[in-house]
């Protein structure tokens, strides 16, 4: 048994790579076996997942499935450029702070002191939340990539220790550990430092086959020929040099789209009139527009 295991009193969430297949597939979402298998290791050593790819591969899906497949909490921090500790881990209540101090005017300041920097005044934000947390909980901190470097350092003693010091109170100390899914789009570099605690996943857009699966899924009601022309013209679409690839969501959304106007089938009217739920930029459109072989649908 691993130390990180052994830190942990709580069963495991997945007996078996085929169970995180079977029971994600459940939910909706379709794994493959590499994303099974780097699930279910993360939740058998206790490692953070870090799952890096492009926007709209279904790298948040994930762990909201995960979360919605063992009836665990979400909690989740959304990175940003600007997002700072007190909106991270934890701040304090100050207004209620500064009215408690007024009522208790008669009192040393000791006393006082005490007494605002307790529980009762403590707002915890994500991550103090999950580390607290006694039930099962998926923490998922989202597009790390756009948080400030500053931000890793904080992660770091979470992801290490699972642990997190309030200088007022003393240090947090998690009794059961959550299942951490990090995600970024690669907008930069993260650090070697953060990199080594978790466990790396790859999240690219899918392969034909998978993509078909997903759309008949997501869209009840496509017929089969349909959902091939729309994977093969989305296909044929991230081959392009576009500002903005067309992400799985995008196919899901351009499908419901076709089957919402009737179309059993793809025509070059029709996927020109259509072209703005997939491409999201007006020089994309004129690009595909030129390039793509409409008739090939």
């Amino acid at each position: 048994m691993s130390a990180a295991r052994a830190h942990r009193s709580e069963a495991p969430l997945f007996t078996s790579v085929d169970d995180v297949r079977a029971r994600l597939a459940g939910s909706g979402y379709l794994a493959s076996p590499a994303v099974a298998t780097t699930v279910f290791l993360a939740d058998r050593l206790g490692k953070p997942l870090l799952v890096e790819g492009p926007a709209g591969v279904g790298k948040t899906e994930l762990a909201k499935a995960v979360a919605q497949v063992t009836q665990a909490r979400l909690v989740r921090l959304q990175c940003y450029e600007g997002v700072d500790e007190s909106r991270a881990l934890y701040e304090w209540n100050h207004a209620k702070q500064l009215l408690r101090i007024s009522a208790g005017r008669d009192e040393t300041w000791d006393e006082t002191r005490t007494d605002i920097f307790s529980e009762e005044f403590l707002l915890p934000r994500p991550l103090l939340t999950a580390i607290r947390g006694d039930e099962p909980t998926v923490l998922l901190i989202d597009e790390t990539d756009k948080a400030d470097v500053e931000v890793e350092g904080l992660l770091l003693e979470v992801l290490s220790d699972f642990q997190i010091t309030v200088p007022e109170l003393g240090t947090v100390t998690a009794t059961r550990r959550p299942f951490v899914v990090l995600t970024s789009n690669a907008s930069r570099e993260l650090s070697e430092a953060l990199r080594r605690r978790c466990l790396f996943l790859h999240l690219g857009f899918p392969d034909e086959e998978l993509e078909r699966r997903i759309v008949r899924l997501k869209v009840p009601g496509i017929g089969a020929a349909l959902a091939e022309s729309v994977v093969r013209v989305v296909g044929a679409l991230r081959a392009m040099d576009l500002r903005k690839a067309p992400s799985v969501a995008e196919t899901i959304d351009w499908a419901r789209t076709l089957l919402a106007l009737g179309a059993d089938a793809l025509d070059e009217d029709l996927v020109r009139e259509t072209l703005g739920v997939i491409l999201k930029h007006q020089d994309d459109i004129l690009r595909a527009g030129a390039k793509l072989d409409l008739d090939a649908g």
